[in-house]
């Protein structure tokens, strides 16, 4: 269990049968009354962000969120099918339960499947990938110092914005966060 009073950035609670996790607190002492724990969390489920305010002496129960690693086999129509490396123990997931965070994944490689009680709510990519361009305009030698950038499609059919000097062919490297270009490969 946790006390509001003891509420921390990143902390993860069981709050009216959702699961927060806690983006901003303050601990407020007004000059009359008793202090309280305002907050900001974020539904991991959802990822609905709601402000609540708490008093300290207010209790929750801890969300634990289990991170396994598994590989991603393939998708057939809707569903997405991976399998823990460890136990070769498969599951499949919907598009609704992805979104789009395999935009810049390959079959059979590692991502990180969240669940909590069992129940699957997110699937996070690696942080960086490396991938082949299959399609963007041809670039110009000595086109490095504009800073401009085009569209180039990666081999996993998402778009990223490159500079002008990727070809296709080109393997480049992804912050799969944001989508941006980091680097050649």
């Amino acid at each position: 269990m946790v006390s509001a009073g003891d509420i921390r950035n990143g902390i993860t609670i069981e709050f009216e049968n959702n699961v927060y996790q806690v983006i901003e607190f303050q601990h407020v002492k007004p000059g009359k009354g008793a202090a309280f724990v305002r907050t900001k969390m974020k539904n991991i489920k959802n990822g609905g962000v709601i402000e609540k305010a708490f008093r300290p002496t207010e209790r929750f129960e801890e969300a634990r969120i289990e991170r396994n690693d598994m590989q991603y086999l393939y998708n057939d129509g809707d569903l997405y099918y991976f399998m823990d490396v460890n136990t070769y123990d498969q599951i499949a997931l919907s598009k609704d339960q992805i979104g789009d965070s395999l935009k810049f994944v390959k079959e059979n490689e590692m991502v990180k499947i969240c669940s909590h009680k069992g129940e699957v709510f997110s699937v996070e990519a690696p942080l960086f990938v490396e991938l082949e361009i299959t399609e963007t305009e041809p670039g110009f030698k000595g086109d490095t110092a504009t800073g401009t950038y085009k569209p180039a499609t990666v081999e996993t059919g998402a778009m990223v914005m490159v500079p002008l000097f990727v070809n296709e062919g080109d393997r480049i490297k992804i912050d799969t966060r944001s989508g941006e270009y980091l680097s050649r490969a």
